[in-house]
């Protein structure tokens, strides 16, 4: 990840982080209640808290504020919620002793009235800078090439993801897998480093090979990769690792090499573009651009270290065809836990949804009180949604994306809904006819507002910089 603070944006500071909440059961307490309502207070005096308050629709009529909720009006489809399970967090995981690891997965993945029910993961093929030590599948000694992958080995990855994600596998078999890569083999590339260069054309096909045989290998162990991003921040050469792609590199590689590739191996992993920031649209658009390469493209990946979150809206009214994901944001640490989740629930949660991305995932499910692991060079305050040290702890992005997964379960739709003023909100549709309403008060002081569904009206507060999701 390329780790420049927005302006604005997600802000750091000094605050106690304390130990997260597990979500209450959902036990009925409040029998009189038409809506169930999940608070979180950015003094964390409620953390993604179920409220034990009556919110029944009747036909009030008063000045406040008003949300109103759409089913008519119909958007995306969901594909789900989660984190990037980085080397690292596999590590500090599989570290767990079995019983704190068990119950911490179940808190995770399972979905029931007690558990978040994460249900989109990202993966590095290969190192990312939070694993580590720097590594690919197929590394050889300097000046030797392995153009038939003879020494091709995931064997790095059966220490501690593998074992990890089979365990979230047998809590949800239907988690969608992303994988992206931050680099090629080095010897594959043009300067031969870990850092930088670019993908070597004469080893184009052997790229494309490289991922059909990650997709199969992983397969074999269990575990399906539901989709892939060609490579990780393209246009960033300066981590550990990585690799500059250009568009129209990119583009060529699809059509001529991966493209074909997957339809000889009969894989239907999806191919995902571009996955970097909204300040290029452009970068995704010169593919799409391409009528030989956009037939083997699912869609386009971004993240917001640059630019503003309305580029997927320009790249899916170009192309509304084709799907746009969210796929990385860190947080820095310490953190803020307050300044945090406001930021990432306007920005991301809602942000990104309105403009049409079928999921949110966040930057790096665990890291160490330290920041740790991370390659020299790699990230060194990216704060995880968990700590793991003596204790564990859940910071803001635990909760950013609990407010969603919980209940915006894969096969939502999202619906209409208004931002009222300074309440700024989506809504969804879930599979089970669920309407859930997720709302940001904007304000520093508390605001009451109305949700009107099919002309009825419930009438609910927020305080100042708190979270809301309403399911009815």
């Amino acid at each position: 990840m390329a780790w420049i603070v927005l302006s604005g944006g997600c802000k750091k500071g000094n605050a106690n982080n304390e130990n997260g909440n597990i979500p209450p059961p959902d036990d009925g307490s409040v029998t009189n209640s038409d809506v169930a309502f999940y608070l979180t207070n950015p003094d964390r005096s409620a953390l993604f808290q179920k409220q034990n308050v009556s919110l029944v629709f009747g036909n009030s009529n008063n000045a406040y504020p008003t949300i109103e909720v759409d089913t008519t009006e119909t958007y995306q489809t969901m594909d789900g919620f989660g984190y990037t399970l980085t080397g690292g967090s596999a590590t500090l995981l599989y570290g767990l002793g079995e019983l704190q690891l068990d119950a911490l997965l179940n808190e995770l993945f399972l979905w029931d009235s007690t558990h978040i029910g994460v249900s989109y993961l990202r993966v590095s093929i290969g190192a990312s800078d939070l694993s580590a030590t720097t590594f690919t599948y197929d590394e050889v000694p300097a000046g030797e090439t392995d153009v038939d992958l003879s020494k091709f080995s995931i064997s790095m990855e059966k220490l501690h993801l593998i074992p990890v994600l089979k365990k979230i596998l047998a809590l949800n078999p239907d988690i969608k897998i992303l994988g992206s890569p931050w680099t090629a083999p080095t010897w594959m590339k043009t300067n031969g480093s870990f850092i930088g260069g670019s993908l070597n054309p004469e080893y184009y096909g052997v790229y494309a090979n490289y991922f059909v045989k990650y997709i199969q290998a992983m397969q074999a162990e269990g575990i399906p990769i539901d989709a892939i991003t060609i490579q990780n921040e393209p246009l960033h050469g300066g981590n550990n690792p990585s690799m500059v792609m250009q568009a129209t590199e990119q583009a060529g590689f699809i059509k001529n090499h991966l493209g074909p590739a997957f339809a000889n191996a009969n894989i239907k992993t999806k191919i995902i573009l571009y996955d970097h920031n909204c300040d290029r649209p452009d970068y995704p658009l010169t593919i799409l651009d391409d009528a030989a390469a956009r037939p083997y493209v699912d869609g386009s990946a971004f993240h917001l270290y640059g630019g503003s979150i309305t580029a997927l809206s320009q790249v899916h009214n170009a192309y509304p065809d084709k799907h746009v994901y969210f796929t990385e944001q860190w947080t820095g640490g310490p953190g803020n836990f307050g300044a945090d989740l406001a930021w990432h629930i306007e920005n991301l949660m809602i942000g990104a949804i309105r403009n049409w991305s079928r999921n949110v995932l966040q930057w790096n499910l665990a890291a160490d009180p330290n920041y740790q692991p991370h390659t020299p060079g790699g990230c060194d305050r990216c704060l995880g949604a968990l700590t793991i040290g003596s204790t564990v702890t859940r910071d803001a992005p635990y909760y950013v994306i609990a407010h969603l997964s919980k209940f915006v379960r894969p096969g939502s739709v999202r619906i209409g809904s208004n931002h009222s003023g300074s309440l700024l909100n989506v809504a969804f549709k879930n599979p089970e006819g669920k309407k859930v309403l997720l709302v940001i008060n904007k304000k520093t002081t508390p605001e009451t507002f109305n949700i009107q569904f099919n002309g009825k009206k419930v009438t609910t507060s927020l305080n100042g910089g708190a979270v809301g999701t309403y399911v009815w």
